[in-house]
């Protein structure tokens, strides 16, 4: 399994209505991140502020200029929809996310071993 390249195909792919934040984590953002609590209505997250409408690519999302590379303006703050991806092999082969090399496909139980390993800073390991 490879690093990730920071294609930013998870957070297209889940753009648009795909992510949600829990309770806590919007409490959060209007106590401690106004600019991002503005984004939320009615518990749905990356609302459009003026018009309340979904938006279609995640606000946050900044492509590198001249690269295919993407950062996340909000990575600290971010919802643990982002901060636990990817959480299975499986999700990984859904989703044709770039981190998954052939050999992960022939054994995905160690690949998924290995997968728990790399994010175990960032979300509880896959049971």
């Amino acid at each position: 399994m490879k690093e990730c390249n920071q294609c930013g195909k998870c957070c297209a792919k889940y753009s648009n209505g795909g992510l949600s934040a829990s309770a806590e984590e919007i409490e959060h953002w209007e106590a401690y991140r106004p600019e991002l609590s503005r984004y939320v209505r009615k518990g749905k997250i990356w609302m459009d502020p003026d018009t309340g409408k979904q938006i279609e690519l995640c606000p946050w999302l900044t492509k590198l200029p001249n690269q295919n590379k993407y950062t996340c303006d909000i990575y600290e703050d971010r919802p643990n929809d982002c901060r636990y991806y990817p959480t299975s092999i499986e999700e990984m082969i859904r989703d044709e996310c770039e981190m998954l090399e052939a050999r992960d496909l022939v054994k995905p139980k160690q690949a998924q071993k290995k997968l728990d390993k790399l994010m175990a800073d960032s979300r509880p390991a896959c049971e």
